[in-house]
């Protein structure tokens, strides 16, 4: 296995289709996105330099509706990188089954060396750049790493100023004041609970025996934490970069979190068992749920996991080979095309109010994000049983076949 992003999502997309009998030819036409672009643009700085940015846009598929997904400012962007999400993003939307492709840009940048101002100028600068293969029934972008909804409420603005109209749908994760969605922020955290309460129906697990330790305590991580509490779920360890705190009878989770607010860190907080993250990994919970980095699980700790459940929050936290030692110790992992797709449901929910000039409460968000989630929870799960295989496999069956049905009907 490479360490490439894109030839890793490859093997595993190459593995579900040939197990729905795709040929050769209509697997290579559903691997590689459709259009790359490659940008280099001026962004004026401060000192009145004019510097040039580099920045990309893949847009995978859209055979289902527009591209979706989001723009990164990032040193670390790459082309490969970005082919790479597109396509996750266009299984993830096939998962969900919302009306998007997969899409993924960035510019090449450490966003910590600019000036508000700064920042500014390249997000409007990119938005130029790249304006002619974006719109509201083109391609949809969103915040991703070190973007925020203040910089998609500038991109929209320079979107709009370029038409000639508001132009509130081509971009989502904005701000509420600008069109943005109510619930959108905890959407990912409680749609993976929606998931971790259908796991719990259909393996009979009773919520407050049912041990939890997640990995992360960024956005996706806390509300996770917070709505499988409410569950009824005990959470007996939570993690940021530096440690993680551990309660075999459960965590007090907004007491954890309120410490991390005041102190910055979970360091020298009261009451608990301080343990490593690696340690966190290898406890003996019930489920655990890796919502921070990718790669955090692989073939020299997969023999490790103590866990009878694993609910990925993250973007790619297991390897394909821990995937394959995990499964033969009889883990059940729920993949994270499935299980962080609420994060696209509610862009597509917020694209949704853009597009017919609506506006839903939180509660009604909350609600439809959950009919969507155990909708394909219960796809996938019935997948899986039906071939004798891993949910990930599972998930990507059910995307492939949907993508690769819509591409037909549109020859």
């Amino acid at each position: 296995m490479t360490n490439d992003p894109f030839e890793n999502s490859v093997t595993q997309i190459k593995n579900a289709g040939l197990k729905l009998g795709l040929g050769l030819g209509e697997l290579d036409r559903i691997l590689e996105p459709q259009r790359v672009v490659k940008v280099s643009f001026p962004v004026m700085m401060d000192n009145g330099q004019i510097n040039t940015f580099t920045g990309f846009r893949s847009q995978h598929n859209n055979a289902r509706g527009p591209y979706k997904g989001g723009l990164r400012f990032s040193p670390e962007v790459s082309e490969s990188e970005v082919k790479a999400l597109s396509s996750w993003m266009t299984w993830k939307c096939a998962v969900a089954d919302v009306p998007f492709g997969g899409g993924k840009g960035g510019v090449i940048v450490d966003t910590k060396t600019l000036s508000k101002t700064e920042l500014e100028n390249l997000s409007r600068s990119f938005i130029r750049a790249i304006s002619d293969v974006i719109g509201p029934e083109k391609d949809v972008p969103a915040p991703d790493m070190y973007t925020t909804g203040e910089i998609m409420d500038w991109m929209v603005d320079e979107y709009s100023q370029i038409t000639g109209s508001k132009q509130l749908a081509t971009f989502t994760g904005k701000t509420l004041g600008n069109g943005g969605s109510e619930g959108r922020t905890e959407a990912t955290g409680f749609g993976g609970v929606v998931v971790l309460e259908r796991l719990a129906e259909e393996k009979q697990l009773n919520p407050k025996d049912t041990t939890i330790a997640i990995q992360g305590i960024g956005n996706v991580g806390q509300y996770f934490a917070i709505f499988a509490e409410q569950k009824g779920f005990k959470v007996v360890a939570l993690s940021d970069s530096k440690t993680a705190v551990y309660n075999e009878n459960g965590l007090d989770v907004d007491a954890v979190l309120k410490f991390k607010e005041t102190n910055k860190t979970l360091v020298g907080m009261p009451d608990v068992k301080f343990i490593t993250n690696e340690e966190l990994l290898e406890l003996p919970v019930t489920v655990l749920v890796p919502s921070a980095l990718e790669n955090v699980i692989t073939k020299d700790n997969a023999e490790k996991i103590n866990a009878r459940y694993i609910i990925e929050m993250a973007n790619g936290p297991l390897t394909p080979e821990a995937d394959e030692i995990l499964h033969n110790k009889g883990i059940l992992f729920v993949p994270d095309i499935l299980a962080n797709s609420a994060g696209v449901t509610g862009s597509y929910f917020e694209w949704y109010q853009n597009m017919h000039d609506e506006k839903w409460t939180k509660e009604d968000v909350l609600n439809k994000l959950k009919t969507k989630m155990e909708s394909a929870f219960d796809a996938s799960y019935k997948m899986m049983i039906e071939n004798n295989t891993d949910m990930r496999t599972a998930c990507y069956m059910i995307a492939i076949k949907r993508v690769n049905e819509a591409m037909r009907s549109g020859l």
